[in-house]
């Protein structure tokens, strides 16, 4: 297959030399874990656990609130010292359980069915690990392979792009365990009896795309497509372009153009969940950047603090500037270390320069290089000015809750202008004003 792509996007630095080579370590959490609640697209899950009582690693801490939520469960053993709210990556406080970590890592043992599965045991057992999207969107997996109408699904795609400069966790994984994913992504197709399955990478990683090749080479169902390396080549919307050449938008859904994306390590986790009933608790975290002593990919329970992260990959600089939880292009930038680890936690990223806060604003140029590279053929700068200009009705008649908030506008822009910032509030405005009708 030819290498595939989208329109628009740009190629920033990608820094994956840092931390590529470096083969995932297992980490211990420390004596205290904090587990938030809500941890994926949905209603928070609900605690079924009380202070003072003793858990088990893989236990289930905490009930899915809704269809559309996730059961969460302990990554250690030890016991329940306190359900509070505490501070998470997101920059407010959420409803978190705390437990005191006793260090025996004393599992909860389950029994899972020999295969053959039925369609209702691997979707079952998907949403009884509390499986979520691990490429940033945490939406709830059993609710993406339980599409209204299965029939219709044409294309299930293993999203391995990695596309966001810095991050290595997925490449990790491929590397380390890719019998696994084509595991994963066979049971995945178990649900959609007419679905081609479809690995996805992009071309900065010949080696994962060779190897997964000679294993799929036997595989009638399975094939391995090379993206061109470019960011956001990893939106589900345009790896689906990219792939298959249908095109959604926001008020459409992946099953809408007869597709399933699922992220690498989410089909992995598909493959623990279903052959081996192992819940979601732990994840790969790279940890890197130039600020980073030791650049590293690390195997982290959730509820780990990101200053264990720091300690384990040698400390930082002492001259960094930004701390990143996730990538430079869509990540939150961050002001405290002392906040959890969680199922959407790719990466932490330190800088010894902060490009953004050095950078000098000016006024827009009408250059049009916003639209150049805009992967939704938005007009960027226009619907910035509209949004500052508080003029709702203009911003969505220029189709402004088409914009993924990716940041290439903000990239291309020589006048270093908000452009992404100015969308987004506008686009929360829209979104608020929608709920009250």
């Amino acid at each position: 297959m030819s290498i595939l792509t989208f329109k628009g996007g740009v190629h920033p630095y990608d820094g994956k030399e840092l931390s590529k080579n470096m083969a995932v370590r297992k980490i211990n959490p420390g004596k205290e874990v904090v587990i938030p609640l809500s941890q994926h697209i949905g209603a928070p899950a609900v605690p079924v656990v009380e202070v003072g009582e003793r858990v088990l690693k893989g236990q289930m801490i905490a009930e899915a609130g809704g269809f559309i939520s996730a059961n969460i469960h302990s990554s250690v053993s030890g016991t329940i010292k306190k359900i509070e709210k505490r501070l998470t990556t997101r920059g407010q406080k959420e409803l978190s359980v705390i437990i005191e970590n006793d260090e025996e890592y004393e599992e909860m043992q389950y029994e899972a069915p020999e295969e053959p599965w039925t369609k209702e045991y691997i979707r079952e057992a998907v949403r009884e690990c509390g499986v979520v999207g691990l490429g940033g969107a945490c939406f709830p997996t059993h609710v993406k392979l339980t599409p209204k109408n299965h029939t219709v699904i044409d294309y299930v795609i293993v999203n391995a792009a990695e596309c966001e400069p810095y991050i290595t966790c997925d490449y990790r994984r491929l590397v380390e365990q890719p019998k696994e994913v084509i595991e994963g992504l066979k049971i995945t197709l178990q649900l959609f009896e007419h679905a081609k399955g479809i690995i996805a990478v992009e071309n900065n990683k010949p080696d994962v795309i060779e190897n997964l090749k000679k294993l799929t080479e036997n595989e009638e169902r399975i094939e391995i497509a090379s993206l061109k390396t470019k960011y956001p080549q990893g939106s589900e919307r345009h790896i689906i372009y990219a792939v298959t050449k249908r095109k959604i938008n926001s008020s459409m859904l992946p099953a809408d153009a007869g597709c399933i994306v699922d992220n690498v390590d989410t089909v992995y986790n598909i493959y623990r969940a279903v052959k081996f009933h192992k819940p979601l608790t732990e994840r790969i975290v790279t940890v890197s950047g130039d600020g980073i002593n030791t650049p590293c990919n690390l195997e982290v329970p959730f509820g780990t603090s990101y200053q264990r992260l720091v300690e384990e990959a040698g400390g930082m600089d002492e001259n960094v500037e930004k701390i990143i939880s996730g990538g430079p292009m869509m990540g939150q930038a961050m002001f405290t270390l002392d906040v959890p680890v969680m199922k959407g936690s790719s990466a932490l990223l330190a800088f010894k320069y902060d490009d953004v806060a050095h950078a000098t604003m000016t006024n827009c140029l009408n250059c049009g290089k916003c639209a150049q590279v805009c992967p939704e053929g938005l007009i960027c700068a226009k619907l910035a000015q509209a949004a500052d200009a508080d003029d709702m009705e203009g911003f969505i008649k220029m189709h402004g809750m088409e914009c993924i908030e990716c940041g290439t506008c903000n990239y291309n822009c020589p006048a270093n202008r908000n452009i992404t910032q100015s969308v987004r509030t506008m686009k929360h405005k829209v979104m608020k004003k929608d709920t009250e009708v």
